[in-house]
């Protein structure tokens, strides 16, 4: 398995141009609230997928990733949309975010808390106990969290990885978040765009997959979970 880390170190602009070929986000996000007038935090924002549609709406957004490559790509996006005086960036790791208490409405997590709370760690409860007490610390009365992750990547339905399970687990049955499935299949101008947008992040055995079916389509599913409080 490609080593993510120094994808989004290295590998910025790659990544963001694989990303490219999802759908928006935008309606899925549109059916948990109206989002015109919040103040946003979007953590993990990577090259800024959420952050990138969200942006027209907030009132403010503060923006963190671990990895200034993949900030610098979200400040070329979201320049344009919204005035410097209500968008703020900065590297932050989810257990410690410099945001004030009880100042969002709306908290975003694209992607990344699975990096955390994967059961590959010793301490990953501990770890997403910390980041969703951080969460709510920011978050005012009435505040949103959503938490989006892999369902599966070139698999024919939801396949959640065995390493991820348990905390999905834990995001239902002990913190009270809500599921739902998003079907977020990759559409490729071409099978050799395909492979070569697969292979760098997910590995060779997908990449084989790819080759082999012929189409220029990968199929991807995502869960979203979603907490007011």
């Amino acid at each position: 398995m490609p080593d993510h880390e120094h994808v989004y170190n290295r590998q910025a602009h790659l990544y963001d141009q694989m990303i490219s070929r999802q759908p928006s986000l935008l309606p899925a996000l549109l059916r948990i609230r109206p989002l015109e007038g919040l103040d946003m935090v979007d953590t993990g924002a990577g090259t800024g997928r959420l952050a990138a549609v969200l942006a027209p709406f907030a009132h403010t957004l503060a923006v963190f990733d671990r990895s200034e490559a993949m900030l610098h790509l979200t400040r070329q996006k979201l320049v344009p949309p919204l005035s410097t005086e209500k968008l703020r960036y900065g590297t932050a790791d989810h257990r410690c975010l410099p945001v004030g208490d009880s100042t969002a409405d709306l908290i975003t997590a694209g992607w990344t808390v699975c990096y955390l709370a994967s059961s590959n760690h010793a301490d990953w409860q501990i770890a997403l106990e910390r980041t969703l007490a951080e969460f709510r610390r920011i978050l005012r009365p009435g505040g949103t969290i959503v938490i989006l992750e892999t369902m599966g990547t070139g698999t024919d339905g939801p396949q959640a990885p065995d390493f991820l399970t348990g905390y999905y687990q834990q995001l239902e049955n002990t913190y009270g978040f809500t599921f739902s499935l998003l079907p977020m299949d990759y559409t490729f101008e071409s099978v050799e765009e395909a492979v070569e947008l697969t292979e760098f992040f997910f590995g060779e055995a997908l990449s084989r997959q790819v080759r082999a079916k012929g189409v220029p389509v990968v199929r991807e599913w995502a869960g979203m979970w979603t907490l007011t409080v």
